[in-house]
C-alpha cells in the first residue's frame, strides 16, 4: 500500500472530519468479510480491505476506501499498510486458520491497537487469543445461536448476545401488561430485566420513563440475564 493512503488516514484522523468514523483493516473478503465490508460502508468507515484472491478484492471495490491484493502472512506487506494507522484490525480469514493465526500474531507485533479475529471453534479462539486477537467473533456460532432463538419463540423478533450471561431481546409486548406504565409493572424488581426502548413501525424510541406506556403494536428492546428474561417470557 502506498505511504499516500497511510497518510490519508492520518490527515482524517488529525481534520476531525468526522468523529465517529474509524480506519478498519478488514483482511478476508469471503463472504463473512464482504458483508463486514458493506456494514462498514453504510457506517461511513474508512475501510482497507485485502484479500490474496483479486476476484473477491473486485466485488468490495463499491463499498470500501480502498482494496490491495496481498498475501497478510507476510510481515513486509503488512508492514507497508501502516498498520498503528487503524484504529482497529479485523482478520476475517475463514478458509485458512494458519493464515488467521500467522496474520493475527504479525498484527499484534506491528503495533495494531485493536485486533478482532474469526474463529470457528474454541479451540481455535485459545490460540488467536493466545497470539495476539484482543477478541473473537464467531459468526457461524453466533448466527447459530440466533437462529434457534428467534425460530422457536413466537414472540422474539431479534436477539444480540452481549456475552455468555446477557443478551438484548426484541420481544413482543405481553397482552397482560399493555396499557400499563413500566411503573406500574415494576419490571426491573419483579423480573431483574430492564427495558431499553420501544418500537413501533420500525421507529425506535429509547426516550423510556416509569411513565411509559406500553402498547400491543410495539415490541420491545429488553436487556438482562438469559435466564430472566427466558422466564419473563417464558422462553
Amino acid at each position: 500500500m502506498t505511504s499516500d493512503f497511510v497518510w490519508h488516514f492520518s490527515m482524517r484522523k488529525r481534520k476531525g472530519a468526522h468523529k465517529t468514523m474509524k480506519s478498519v483493516l478488514l483482511i478476508g473478503l469471503g463472504r463473512f468479510g464482504r458483508h463486514i465490508a458493506k456494514k462498514l460502508n453504510e457506517l461511513d468507515h474508512e475501510v482497507l480491505a485485502i484479500d490474496r484472491q483479486e476476484r473477491r478484492v473486485d466485488a468490495v471495490l463499491p463499498y470500501v476506501t480502498n482494496a490491495k491484493i496481498g498475501d497478510t502472512t507476510d510481515i513486509d506487506f503488512l508492514r507497508s499498510l501502516g498498520i498503528r494507522n487503524f484504529d482497529v484490525c479485523i482478520v476475517a480469514i475463514g478458509d485458512d486458520f494458519q493464515s488467521s493465526l500467522e496474520t493475527t500474531s504479525f498484527l499484534k507485533e506491528l503495533g495494531a491497537k485493536k485486533v478482532v479475529s474469526r474463529a470457528a471453534r474454541d479451540v481455535q479462539a485459545k490460540f488467536l487469543l493466545r497470539n495476539g486477537a484482543d477478541e473473537i467473533v464467531y459468526p457461524e456460532k453466533q448466527l447459530a445461536n440466533w437462529t434457534a432463538i428467534r425460530y422457536t419463540a413466537d414472540h422474539i423478533f431479534d436477539y444480540i448476545e452481549l456475552n455468555a450471561d446477557y443478551a438484548i431481546f426484541e420481544v413482543a409486548v405481553p397482552r397482560d401488561w399493555v396499557g400499563k406504565s413500566i411503573g406500574q409493572l415494576d419490571i426491573r424488581n419483579r423480573y431483574n430485566i430492564n427495558i431499553m426502548a420501544v418500537k413501533q413501525n420500525g421507529v425506535l424510541n429509547m426516550n423510556i420513563t416509569s411513565d411509559t406506556q406500553l402498547r400491543e403494536e410495539e415490541t420491545m428492546l429488553v436487556l438482562g440475564d438469559r435466564k430472566s428474561v427466558h422466564k419473563c417470557f417464558r422462553i
